[in-house]
């Protein structure tokens, strides 16, 4: 039917197949990821409420947090949802001009968090070692500079993987076994050469993501550098303390991530449906784990959102006795 639905050498139509081999269980593996969709929808929702409504979280680091949540909010958005479909069997097919713009905007949003993980880190360096030009430093317009740079950096990386794409021949090949489009998994599908699109790749993936961890793990050896030279252990342990949240979401945020683009370039060994499984985790499990590391690991957050709602609970019981005397 849509197999044979072409519009010049471009298929009309991609047909994702989920995770192949594995057909019995996606039921089963669709409840996981509901799960973990619906946590991370909650769970970011209140944390940016929370940073939007609490004025003492109005600083810097919380500014960023709350780009981060934004990020997860559409990353998981991006993903899931059409996942779910191909693992519930309601619609499997997505059109070719919509499989390259969800390519783009996982990967447009996954750049982009990288780069707020960068800058969160900067904002953990200059907090702890150049304390005293923090507020003059990161104003808020610098802030909205940084925002401005990551967008652009990311469109500027992305823009022409759309078109690496749009030129090859995919001639009748629409078959795509996996649960969304990504580009090397649509390149394959092409029945010429993809080198350029692989070296693009690699290329982006360095100069991006993996500048990132670089510059993230220079400032945090230089924050730890400071902090060895100061003599109070107290002081050690508050600097810490707050670098720990950002330090588990690095992890959670890149451990995935280039585990899963390492074994689908150089894991010829590992089976398919393995590699299309792992795939899948850094897209989901960082939106829902970030916001209850900042919630459990941070104070400010934590104290924040009990303020807020509680707040708004007594808002509402004076609406209710409002309407009480009404009546």
């Amino acid at each position: 039917m849509s197999a044979f639905n072409y519009t010049s050498s471009h298929p009309t139509t991609f047909i994702l197949l989920g995770i192949p081999g594995m057909e019995q269980l996606h039921i089963w593996l669709s409840i996981p990821f509901c799960v973990m969709y619906i946590v991370a929808l909650l769970g970011n929702s209140l944390l940016l409420f929370t940073i939007i409504t609490e004025p003492s979280l109005h600083e810097p680091m919380y500014i960023f947090l709350s780009m981060l949540t934004v990020a997860d909010l559409l990353l998981s958005t991006t993903v899931v949802p059409k996942t779910l479909n191909v693992f519930w069997s309601l619609s499997k097919e997505i059109s070719f001009n919509g499989c390259l713009t969800q390519m783009f905007f996982i990967d447009f949003i996954f750049i982009t968090e990288s780069a707020i993980l960068l800058a969160m880190a900067f904002d953990r360096y200059v907090a702890i070692c150049n304390p005293l030009t923090y507020t003059t430093l990161l104003t808020h317009s610098m802030i909205r500079k940084i925002a401005v740079a990551a967008l652009t950096r990311s469109f500027c990386i992305m823009f022409p993987v759309v078109f690496l794409l749009k030129r090859l021949q995919y001639c009748g090949h629409n078959i795509m076994p996996h649960t969304y489009c990504e580009h090397i998994g649509v390149a394959t599908l092409a029945c010429g050469d993809i080198t350029l699109n692989i070296w693009y790749g690699l290329a982006t993936g360095f100069l991006s993501a993996g500048l990132d961890v670089i510059f993230i793990a220079v400032s945090y050896a230089c924050i730890l550098w400071s902090l060895f030279r100061l003599p109070s252990q107290s002081v050690h342990l508050k600097a810490l303390n707050t670098c720990g949240s950002h330090i588990c979401v690095i992890l959670m945020f890149y451990t995935p991530a280039f585990f899963s683009w390492g074994t689908n370039r150089f894991g010829r060994h590992i089976p398919r449906h393995t590699l299309i499984l792992l795939a899948n985790p850094y897209v989901v499990i960082p939106p829902m784990l970030n916001p209850i590391i900042y919630g459990v690991r941070s104070k400010q957050v934590w104290e924040g959102a009990i303020h807020v709602f509680s707040h708004l609970v007594q808002q509402l019981g004076s609406a209710m006795k409002l309407a009480k005397k009404s009546i």
